[in-house]
């Protein structure tokens, strides 16, 4: 087992007029990972040689474009949030739905946010959407990659409980609650198997087949590779990651979104199929092409 360590999820905080005010990891991870995907863009765009025919978007559209990206991460992440995993909770109490620092917030509903930002913004700026998708995959990981590691420094959305050696010992009554355990209850840090999914590993892949390998030239592949790994490293997580509360029950310990018998998908796995899904027929139809 593995001791949680002991890190604020605060980079730091001050008081004024008698409240507090903080910067969390969480909030520094959403800027550094908007700010990385601004200046790969731009990096990618005055490379002429990544094109087949020439860049596909101005660095004065990549400005504007992330006013309309901001926009569509945070009302779509929230959104997501509140329609896939706490509807009833937000139909109790609307009024609470636009209070994101209470936490909640949907990586697919933030993708999807950013997804119909970007169809907007292509067609009213002529832009060619797939080259346009193919940018935003190779900008993607590193705020994914930091969020991730952000939820493990907020001791939240860690993963079932183990034996293994590098299991961690979270804080909280939620996290040290497992039954027919005595004792500390060291869970998987599935936060840290997403982060290196889905954040390193993609960084990596997806920044090389663009900058060597000229995917650039063949619309919609990287942006399929991303929704394909994105899709498959998620659904794997799965298994090991802890089901979010309101899918547990007594007959459905598991956490199962949806059921049929001893057998099951989590919500996580359910909205990560259509990604799979779409990502291979990007990369099929990039390859005819």
């Amino acid at each position: 087992m593995i001791p949680f360590p002991d890190i604020s999820p605060n980079v730091f905080s001050v008081t004024l007029f008698g409240h507090d005010f903080a910067l969390r990891w969480y909030a520094l991870a959403y800027m550094a990972g908007l700010l990385y995907g601004w200046w790969i863009i731009l990096r990618a765009i005055r490379t002429p040689r990544l094109w087949a025919d020439g860049p596909p978007l101005t660095p004065e559209q990549v400005e504007r474009f992330f006013t309309w990206a901001v926009l569509g991460v945070i009302l779509g992440g929230r959104i997501g949030y509140v329609i896939f995993y706490e509807p009833a909770t937000f139909l109790a109490e609307p009024w609470r739905i636009p209070f994101v620092w209470e936490g909640g917030m949907s990586f697919h509903g933030g993708f999807a946010g950013v997804v119909l930002a970007g169809i907007w913004f292509c067609r009213r700026e002529k832009i060619p959407m797939l080259s346009m998708g193919d940018l935003l995959a190779i900008a993607a990981p590193v705020g994914l990659g930091l969020g991730r590691l952000s939820n493990f420094v907020n001791a939240e959305l860690w993963g079932r409980p183990t034996d293994l050696p590098w299991g961690v010992i979270f804080p909280g009554a939620a996290a040290q609650t497992c039954p027919q355990l005595v004792g500390a209850c060291a869970r998987h840090p599935s936060q840290l198997y997403q982060a290196a999914l889905e954040g390193l590993l993609l960084l990596v892949v997806l920044t090389w087949l663009a900058f060597r390998r000229g995917w650039f030239k063949r619309p919609g592949a990287l942006m399929g590779l991303f929704l394909a790994g994105y899709g498959v490293a998620r659904f794997l997580v799965e298994f090991v990651r802890q089901p979010d509360a309101q899918f547990v029950s007594p007959g459905n310990p598991v956490g199962w979104a949806v059921q049929a018998g001893d057998y099951g998908l989590t919500m996580g796995q359910l909205l990560s199929l259509p990604m799979i899904a779409a990502g291979l027929w990007f990369i099929l139809r990039a390859r005819k092409q």
